[in-house]
């Protein structure tokens, strides 16, 4: 376990720094502000989605069972954001074992092109995984993939999956093989954005500030000149 929370650890870094290399590559390639991020999402979000779970455990047989999601996600940046959810689900086998479980998870996303309509992501985090009246709980991590589509202002469709490590061998009810137990998770949902005008306009002034504060300080070098 101590292994694979130093593999996510990795993982956050690389998406961080793959986020903070996407913005100042598009610092230097656009120098004008670019807004279309605002106008077609925002710097908020909430999300909700329905799919379907599979347990990989120490039993045969897995089932695929209901799942269901809800979240909050705050964008850093049009690239980066923070992502808060929690998800219902069951886990299966069948003709052997069903239980209830929930999970509340934080996530690190990468949103690879923010200023178009279409864009895949992907993210990585940690969570608290409980099955029914938290009877069983366990830390876990989690790390997965996903396309994103606006069809309007603010709205948008997406698919994802993501694979959850739990740091327990009894998820299922069995202790037993060498390894902790694992989960995986597909759904297709729908994100709100919202605070997108505000922080435009916010920009926007900034910018303006900017270049103002430049403009002039170009004069002054003139008149020394």
């Amino acid at each position: 376990m101590i292994l694979q929370h130093k593999y996510f650890s990795i993982l956050i870094i690389i998406v961080y720094s793959l986020g903070y290399q996407l913005v100042a590559q598009e610092q230097i390639e656009t120098p004008e502000l670019k807004t279309e991020f605002y106008d077609l999402r925002g710097t908020n979000a909430f999300d909700v989605a329905l799919g379907t779970s599979v347990i990989n455990g120490d039993f045969v047989d897995p089932q695929f069972e209901i799942y269901s999601h809800f979240g909050y996600k705050r964008h850093l940046t049009p690239h980066l954001a923070l992502d808060f959810g929690y998800h219902k689900f069951n886990l299966a086998y069948i003709d052997q074992y069903n239980e209830g479980f929930m999970s509340f998870d934080l996530n690190v996303e990468l949103l690879m092109l923010p200023h178009q309509r279409f864009s895949p992501f992907i993210f990585v985090g940690a969570g608290y995984n409980a099955s029914n009246h938290f009877k069983e709980t366990a830390s876990k991590i989690q790390g997965g993939a996903g396309l994103e589509c606006v069809v309007s202002n603010q709205f948008a469709l997406k698919l994802y999956t993501d694979y959850n490590y739990v740091a327990s061998d009894i998820l299922d009810g069995l202790e037993a093989g060498g390894s902790d137990d694992t989960y995986f998770r597909i759904a297709f949902g729908v994100n709100y954005y919202f605070g997108g005008a505000e922080m435009k306009e916010k920009r926007l002034k900034d910018h303006a500030t900017i270049i103002e504060e430049n403009s002039i300080t170009d004069d002054e070098n003139r008149l020394k000149l």
